[in-house]
């Protein structure tokens, strides 16, 4: 497949997703059918970095702000489903380019419930808290069903199966 309408071939889009579990489960939400990437497939939660996640904050001497992506991503989850997650672990990162023609570059990471009941924003219309076995019974954007095995095998000390090809 080729991407000659990309016409900036260095920047990307930053996203960030979190995949939070929560005695044995893993919440899924499922995205509007409004929403232009994706529509009504299910997910995890997550979204771009924004500048507004650190303008604010006051930066070091060389005008740089530690952990602007982690305070995005709590912003998006809080945004979307009202929850406070806690620690926040690295699982993998992958890019991929929108319809529109924007790279997209993902970290996806996993967390802890904190506390807080789910209560979805309008760009989501439905969410579950899924058992592993469960999660193949919903149409998720291809990828995050393997990346939730990834993190119940962390989790639960298993040995991770290569469930992406990896060099």
């Amino acid at each position: 497949m080729k991407y000659a309408k990309i016409k900036d071939r260095e920047s990307h889009r930053v996203v960030a997703t979190a995949i939070i579990h929560k005695s044995g489960k893993y919440l899924i939400t499922k995205r509007s059918e409004n929403k232009k990437v994706y529509p009504g497939k299910w997910t995890v939660p997550g979204g771009g970095l924004a500048i507004d996640d650190y303008i604010d904050e006051k930066p070091n001497e060389d005008r740089v702000w530690y952990f602007s992506l982690e305070k995005g991503l709590r912003r998006e989850v809080m945004e979307e489903t009202k929850l406070n997650i806690g620690k926040i672990d690295y699982l993998l990162d992958l890019t991929f380019i929108r319809p529109d023609n924007v790279a997209v570059l993902t970290l996806s990471f996993y967390a802890p419930w904190k506390k807080g009941a789910v209560k979805l924003s309008e760009e989501e219309v439905d969410f579950v808290w899924a058992t592993r076995d469960e999660i193949k019974n919903y149409d998720l954007i291809a990828g995050i069903r393997e990346e939730i095995y990834m993190v119940d095998d962390i989790l639960n000390n298993r040995k991770t199966k290569k469930l992406f090809l990896r060099f």
